[in-house]
């Protein structure tokens, strides 16, 4: 899938500047082989309201959703293996760091973006459902909503209640390890994104236009 090779490459590309290189390895590591279907949803959605949108069009957005979900997920893996109880300790810590630097990067691309305040969102429900034991596959069905924001704010849009809630639908009908973008966004899914992306905006949503344009 082209879009999922892209998205790859732009949050390497987004992170390549942290040092030193033996930790910049440890940030890149989770880049490596996880699903790119977060950054690929950006896309899509950009693209259901904009079919001639270049990727380069919406490259940080991309990359900016997939750190931010790259180092959640990594900080939730941390927290249910518990590393600091065998000799793994040192390992983890690095780890913990790389976590809260690819949290940090994700941010600093959306910061000026119409999906700032989701990213804020989404990171502030990921705290408090760790801290009160929720399920872990809200993570996922947040990120996609982000996705969602972020993507059709790219095109001068809004995401409509009916289409965050659908993506965050594809997000928790998988287990909390994502299955690769090529799998989960095939083509009869690619053309439901479409026609909900391209449905008109509710103009009662009022706390979906609030979350997209918040900043």
């Amino acid at each position: 899938m082209e879009e999922a090779s892209h998205v790859r490459s732009a949050a390497r590309e987004a992170v390549r500047d942290i040092d030193p290189e033996p930790f910049n390895d440890a940030v890149t590591a989770a880049l490596e082989t996880g699903s790119m279907a977060p950054g690929v949803l950006v896309v899509l959605s950009a693209r259901a309201l904009d079919s001639s949108i270049g990727f380069e069009t919406v490259a940080k957005r991309a990359a900016g959703t997939q750190l931010i979900y790259e180092g959640l997920r990594l900080t939730r893996r941390l927290a249910a293996e518990v590393p600091w109880e065998t000799d793994e300790s040192d390992e983890a810590n690095v780890a913990v760091l790389a976590a809260d630097a690819l949290v940090a990067r994700g941010f600093y691309l959306l910061a000026r973006t119409d999906a700032a305040g989701s990213a804020v969102e989404t990171v502030r429900n990921f705290g408090r459902d760790r801290t009160r034991g929720r399920d872990k596959c809200r993570l996922e069905a947040d990120v996609f909503r982000l996705a969602a924001v972020a993507g059709t704010t790219a095109v001068d849009g809004h995401p409509s209640t009916n289409y965050r809630e659908f993506v965050a639908d594809l997000a928790t009908a998988e287990s909390t390890d994502l299955p690769a973008a090529e799998a989960l966004f095939d083509a009869a899914t690619r053309d439901a994104l479409a026609r909900r992306a391209s449905a008109p905006f509710e103009s009662t949503d009022a706390g979906a236009r609030t979350s997209a344009t918040d900043s």
